[in-house]
Order: C-alpha cells, then structure tokens, then sequence
C-alpha cells in the first residue's frame, strides 16, 4: 500500500499525518496533533484520504485550541453514525475483496486492465456530486461516483492487487471553463510511470464498448487535456505502452486506417484506433473521415464517426443512417456540456 503523499512531508507533518492516520483508523472523535497553520492542517487530511481511500468515512473536519498552545485538537466529522461505521468499512472491504481476489494471480497490466474495465462497465458518473461520490463508497456501493471517488477506488483495488498506484491531483481552471479540481492516478509498472484516468474513458464509452483513450500515458500525451498537478508526481515519460499502440490500433499510415476500416464494415463492428502519422489537422481529419465512409459504403453502410482530439482517437461506427459531420468528443466528468 503506497502512502506517496506521506513521503512527500517533512518530519514535522509526517508526525501529524500519522497521528491523524491512526486516530481516524480507530474511529476516534478527538485526535491531539502539533500545532499547524489551517491551510497545511486541511492538506494533510486529504492527503490521508488520497494515500488511504479505505478511509472513506470522513471528508471534512474541525479543531479547536487555545491561542498560545503548541497543539490542536482535531474534531473529524464522520459521514455516518458512529454506531454504523464498522458496518460500513466491513462491507468496503468484503466487497473490494471479493472484486479482487481471481485476480491475485495475474499479471501487472491485466490486473490493471481489470480494474479499468470494472469501473468503465460498473459505474456511472453522478451528476449530483453526492457526498458519498467522492468516496469509494459510491463507486463500490451504488454504482456512482465523481472523478474522486473513481480514482479513490483505482488505488484501492491496485492496493489490494498489489500494484503500485497514487491519486493525482490537479486544480481548476475558469478561463479554460474548467469548474472542479480534477482527480485520476499514476501507476507503475516495471519501474515506469503511466498516468490513468478512468473518468475520462468512462465519459467516451458507450454500452458495450469500453473506451482506452487514457490508458498508460505519458506527460506529453496526458497533459494535452489535464491541467497541471498541485502536488508533485512521479514524472511520466514512456508513451510507448499506450493501450492502442500495444494492441497495434495506432497507425502512421492511412493504408493502414482503410485496410482496418474494411475490416470492422464487415464485421459490422466500431473501429477504435489512435492517429499517430503526424498532427491530426483538420485536413488530416478529413482525409481520415473520408477513408472510413469510403470503406463504410463499400460495405452498404455509412460511417458514424467521433474523435477524441487531444488524444488523436477516432471511433468508426457503421449504421444504416446516412452519414453526419465528424463529431467532436470530449473527455470529461460525465457534466452536462
């Protein structure tokens, strides 16, 4: 179980992070810690809850202390009863047990991909923001979450699989029209860094086909559409382990995009793929465009095409409708646009 945010602190935080850590593990009402300003107070308890998302039954907190005193008195506020709380953390953790346990075995990425897959087919984006959404609670017991309950029960899940994962966090941005601070993970395999964010993905796929646009990034292919961090992170510099290149679904070649395109018509099924033949222009996008309804009509159908511009990921979908424009998808927390 990865505590990143916790070797990130000086000695002196460490000290009331740990404090903190054991006090809310054991249910406490007041937890007594060094004196701190309120600021780095507030960090330090969310950074427990990104390292630790097992704690997902407090959000917020209040202190009291006397003016000259060298410590405070920390109050959490428990979403739920006192009484009911080891109902609740028995059935997060029966339930992510019970999710992980046939896949102990496997390897890293599977594992991975698992974890992926579960949430892209399990849980739906709540709109309402609920309290319980930002928790693991919501996507491990309702189906529903935010980007911050989603990426809480990514690292949950890799904790119990044993695989090397922390919650990323960046802030918003109103002149981009961003409103929320947004949350995904970083993971690590074979001592590599990747970014993943399974919101994203989730807000791209459809009933039956989940979405991989946001699987094992780079800094450079992540932060096309992710504002920066505001914590540090581990730097994230391999592209080459991005879902679609691995899976030989990133071409270089509009050959490559026709003979595929064939393919998919004729099995009557979408075709995913990542364009990596330089930038995708619009007079690229157009020829692509082109290339997949040329192949959709050899096969009497027409093409539903999307993409994903920031990543350079087109969707093909043959139909019998006629053909519209290319439409423009965009990742995000699954908000009204």
């Amino acid at each position: 179980m990865e505590a990143y945010y916790y070797e990130q602190l000086n000695k002196e935080q460490k000290a009331v992070y740990h404090a903190l850590y054991v006090g809310l593990k054991e249910l406490r009402t007041a937890i007594d810690v060094a004196r701190l300003d309120g600021k780095t107070l507030g960090d330090i308890y969310f950074m427990i809850r990104l390292d630790h998302p097992e704690i997902f039954y407090t959000t917020t907190f209040r202190w009291r202390a006397a003016p000259q005193a060298s410590a405070v008195t920390v109050l959490p506020e428990y979403l739920f009863d006192r009484k009911k709380l080891r109902t609740h953390i028995e059935a997060m953790e029966a339930r992510a047990e019970k999710l992980i346990r046939p896949m102990r075995d496997r390897g890293e990425e599977e594992k991975l991909l698992f974890v992926h897959d579960f949430i892209c087919g399990n849980v739906r984006y709540d709109k309402l923001k609920k309290e319980y959404s930002h928790e693991i609670i919501g996507p491990l017991g309702q189906g529903v979450g935010v980007c911050e309950g989603i990426a809480k029960t990514v690292k949950r899940l890799c904790d119990g699989l044993g695989l090397w994962c922390l919650v990323a966090l960046s802030d918003n941005n109103p002149d981009k029209g961003i409103k929320y601070r947004h949350t995904w993970n970083i993971v690590r395999l074979n001592g590599r860094y990747y970014h993943l964010d399974v919101t994203f993905d989730n807000s791209l796929g459809e009933p039956g086909q989940i979405r991989y646009d946001y699987f094992l990034l780079s800094d450079k292919q992540n932060f096309r559409d992710h504002e920066p961090v505001i914590w540090p992170v581990p730097a994230c510099g391999d592209g080459d382990r991005f879902y679609y290149r691995t899976k030989k679904l990133s071409f270089t070649k509009t050959e490559d995009v026709r003979r595929r395109a064939a393919q998919a018509v004729k099995k009557d099924r979408p075709l995913v793929f990542h364009w990596r033949g330089g930038y995708l222009t619009r007079e690229v996008l157009g020829e692509l465009a082109d290339i997949l309804e040329q192949e959709a009509r050899a096969g009497g159908k027409s093409a539903r095409i999307t993409v994903n511009w920031p990543q350079a990921v087109l969707r093909m979908t043959p139909q019998t409708m006629p053909a519209g424009a290319v439409v423009l998808e965009r990742a995000n927390e699954g908000e009204e646009e």
